[in-house]
């Protein structure tokens, strides 16, 4: 399933970032913070409860999953891997699981458990004291 995600529902932010890189490292902001806002997706309640679940404490109290993307090398790698993870778990979210359907067991099994049980207790039975009559 593919969900498109609004353009003004996203911000990004261009960081400092440990990692590969080299001298590099220190003088350009490679890592990119990705900010959605879940609101402007306008997601189903159901999905969004399950965005919620999956995102955990990526999500926070205003409602923005923050996805930090480090790495790669080059900030346009990094800003294409913060994208991607995010389409990623928005697409999780809208994955319903199936419902389990509960299941009894039927008469000839319950027998089957039943008898079972007669001959593992007429074997210990059997295991007693031996007695001298």
């Amino acid at each position: 399933m593919s969900f498109e995600i609004p353009e003004d529902a996203l911000e990004e932010r261009f960081l400092a970032a440990s990692g590969p890189g080299g001298q590099n490292v220190n003088k350009v902001a490679t890592a990119c913070q990705l900010r959605c806002d879940v609101f402007a997706l306008g997601l189903a309640p159901d999905v969004y409860q399950r965005l919620k679940t999956l995102a955990g404490s990526r999500m926070n109290a205003a409602g923005e999953i923050v996805i930090t993307a480090r790495r790669y090398r080059t900030q346009e790698a990094n800003r294409e891997d913060a994208r991607a993870r995010l389409a990623e778990l928005i697409a999780r979210a809208h994955v319903r699981q199936a419902k389990r359907k509960r299941t009894r067991p039927s008469r000839a099994a319950k027998a089957r458990r039943v008898d079972a049980k007669k001959q593992r207790g007429s074997v210990k039975e059997g295991r007693g004291k031996v007695r001298l009559d």
